[in-house]
């Protein structure tokens, strides 16, 4: 099984400048840019291994978390038992580059795995989600807000789905519902000192996506 295709409506305009120097955030250091960024439509496919189910087939599971070694592996050291979701998405680092993910959200958190080297790269405890922001338009974007680490811009052909699992999840195991803002130009901390500002233009045959680095007061 193919566990990646190509996202489709991406279309970003970076800024020009060059990235800041790596800067740790509050819960951990922001992920650096090991490896040269991949295009938004070149996603490596890769073979699935098959392994006793250990965890139930869920209806967001378009992976097959069950039969993969790596991220069974993964959940199994965290204590968690119970995906809600699981797909291929891209994550954008600090300094704008695009990083292939696997996604996986269970009642408990959410897990950025790399594909091609099979390491957990970053665990989200849904206690620690504050807000999530999209765009007005049918883009792929969505931001993870973090106070407490760093933020986490990404995006999915199933943005939506996405959203709506980590806010049913969060709702169903405390007593607050996390905000969805939804505007065509929000902001997220990419890093600790890093604050980056997305911008979305419905344009001919598609969204412009603008991705830049907020300038300090």
């Amino acid at each position: 099984m193919d566990r990646f295709r190509p996202l489709r409506r991406i279309q970003v305009e970076p800024e020009p400048a060059q990235p800041p120097p790596p800067a740790a955030g509050a819960g951990g250091d922001a992920e650096r840019d090991e490896s040269p960024a991949p295009a938004a439509g070149l996603l490596m496919g890769a073979k699935v291994r098959r392994r006793a189910a250990v965890y139930r087939d869920c209806k967001g599971d378009y992976i097959g978390v069950p039969n993969d070694p790596c991220l069974t592996k993964i959940l199994s050291k965290q204590g968690d038992n119970k995906v809600l979701f699981a797909d291929k998405v891209l994550k954008f680092t600090q300094s704008g580059k695009m990083k292939r993910r696997i996604l996986v959200i269970t009642d408990f958190a959410l897990y950025l795995v790399d594909p091609d080297a099979d390491i957990l790269k970053r665990r989200i405890a849904l206690a620690a989600v504050d807000k999530l922001c999209i765009s007005n338009l049918s883009d792929n974007f969505f931001a993870i807000i973090v106070p407490t680490e760093y933020d986490c811009l990404m995006a999915s052909t199933r943005k939506k789905e996405i959203v709506n699992v980590i806010v049913k999840a969060i709702k169903s195991t405390s007593e607050y519902e996390p905000e969805v803002a939804s505007s065509n130009r929000f902001e997220y901390h990419a890093a600790a000192e890093v604050t980056k500002v997305v911008e979305f233009e419905d344009v001919d045959g598609g969204i412009k996506t603008r991705i830049t680095n907020r300038e300090k007061s």
